[in-house]
């Protein structure tokens, strides 16, 4: 299974892939005019509009349970991986498609919201991009069949590969801690840690009792953790930066000179910052749009702009923030090909594990001692525990999305709880590197179809473009009530503004 998994994942993360999520980023930035820089501070001011109501979350809670899924264990060990294989140099790339992918995460979740839909058996906003790859082109049958293979491609990803990573990640951060424990037998999987059984179990405990509740309590529970987590962690950050600050221009000069340069390869640096870039922050990946799509919002344009904003949370605040703790400290190896499998540059033991916190734990723990490592691992798990939360969300819209066509809607939302519950089990005890190679095929599957289906339904009907020059020209008259009447702009097939425009009509 190792090496199935290892050949898919050589596949789908081919150079083509990096390219298209850089090109497709540059390309949404320039048709929107850098929208994602244009209306930076419209951006901010939308995240503290409270529209929620029975049937949609707020723009803020979008974005809690959006960057729920965005802030993970990419932010923490993804960006040690990036540097671990790919050298400083791949931060800066990491940065480049967080910058270009914003105006990809606009285009996606502007998307999500126009070709929203409300969910017949409990009255909720769902969306995404099997939603919209259906509606936009009046559910021809090609686009309704690619709506489907995204479906089922979120289900496997979201439901079954992803859960893992996250999982993996907050047991190996708390067994860093507090050991593994006495080992116990298991007929299946071999000796496993008690302490390993305990945390997993624990996990599944609170997993369970959260998404049983649905988007309303997953929601209420991200807009709590997810920003004090990150705001806990960016401090942190900042603390370490202040003490190092005579080493800032070192490190920008390190990270901006190595990412063009042959030290730990080009294609090294470019590749591992554009995948775990990606990994983390998910522009094009099309995980960002079930939660746009199910925020209240006066117009579609708002919740894009909102999670544009996302992007830059998560890559160039939280992902810069464990990079710049990192290579100030000095704690990390860059692994390379060079004989007797020495490496490029190692200031840690060569037994450290690159695809995990270690290099995290050890920059925090040089600089705040034991503290240090218990809070990377108080870290990892909420951030990791989030993700999953938003995981199960996706996992269940596209379940509902398919299960709707042939009415087997709740029976399947029950038994997708008890997959992904499964999967967070099996991840959690299994080695990592096995985990993320399976969690990459699951992001670079979802993201290939995603990206093509975004560009082609620009090029056939660009409603995103036309979303966007109808909201600034609202924004421009100064109009206090943003309205959106799709058909006016020519739009179609957006069925539910459309049905919100003519019932505010006979009003």
């Amino acid at each position: 299974m190792e090496d199935i998994i290892s050949y898919l994942n050589g596949i789908i993360w081919s150079p083509a892939l990096i390219y298209l999520c850089l090109g497709a980023g540059l390309f949404f930035s320039i048709n929107t005019r850098f929208a994602q820089v244009r209306h930076f501070f419209e951006m901010w001011r939308l995240l503290f509009t409270n529209r929620s109501n029975e049937q949609g979350i707020s723009s803020f809670q979008a974005l809690a349970v959006s960057l729920s899924g965005r802030v993970g264990m990419g932010n923490i060990a993804g960006v040690a991986a990036a540097i671990g294989f790919g050298g400083p140099g791949a931060v800066f790339w990491m940065w480049a498609v967080a910058f270009l992918g914003a105006s990809t995460a606009y285009v996606e979740s502007t998307l999500g919201q126009i070709y929203k839909h409300v969910d017949p058996i409990n009255g909720q906003y769902r969306g995404g991009p099997a939603y919209y790859f259906e509606r936009a082109r009046g559910r021809k049958l090609g686009w309704k069949l690619y709506g489907i293979l995204f479906a089922l491609a979120s289900i496997v990803s979201c439901g079954l590969f992803l859960p893992g990573v996250q999982a993996n990640g907050v047991v190996k951060a708390v067994t860093n801690i507090i050991g593994e424990g006495a080992m116990v037998s298991t007929n299946v999987f071999g000796d496993i840690g008690a302490y390993t059984l305990v945390t997993l179990a624990g996990i599944l405990i609170l997993l369970g009792f959260i998404i049983f509740g649905g988007i309303k309590r997953i929601a209420n529970v991200t807009q709590l953790v997810v920003p004090f987590m990150a705001l806990g962690y960016i401090i942190l950050a900042l603390i370490i930066i202040f003490i190092n600050y005579d080493r800032i221009p070192e490190v920008f000069g390190l990270i901006v000179s190595d990412a063009f340069t042959a030290q730990a390869g080009l294609g090294a640096a470019i590749g591992w910052g554009v995948k775990r870039g990606v990994y983390s922050n998910e522009a094009g990946q099309g995980t960002g749009p079930h939660a746009a799509a199910a925020a209240e919002v006066e117009h579609p344009t708002q919740q894009g702009l909102v999670q544009a904003f996302s992007v830059y949370v998560d890559t160039l605040f939280v992902c810069s923030a464990t990079a710049f703790m990192i290579l100030m400290t000095g704690q990390y190896n860059i692994q390379g090909t060079l004989p007797d499998g020495q490496f490029l540059v190692q200031n840690l033991d060569a037994a450290v594990n690159i695809n995990s916190p270690a290099f995290t734990q050890a920059a925090l723990t040089s600089v705040f001692g034991p503290s240090g490592e218990i809070f990377v691992g108080l870290a990892v798990f909420f951030f990791a525990f989030t993700t999953l939360l938003a995981y199960y969300y996706i996992a269940e819209t596209n379940v509902a999305y398919l299960a709707e066509k042939i009415g087997f809607e709740a029976p399947a939302l029950f038994v997708i709880k008890v997959v992904l519950m499964a999967a967070v089990a099996y991840g959690a005890i299994n080695s990592s590197g096995y985990i993320w190679n399976i969690g990459d095929v699951g992001v670079g599957l979802m993201a290939w179809l995603n990206i093509i289906g975004i560009i082609a339904l620009f090029f056939l009907g660009k409603p995103t473009m036309k979303c966007l020059r109808d909201y600034e020209a609202q924004k421009k008259a100064g109009v206090k009530n943003f309205t959106f009447d799709p058909q006016a702009l020519g739009i179609e097939n957006a069925e539910f503004w459309e049905q919100r425009l003519a019932q505010r009509e006979k009003r």
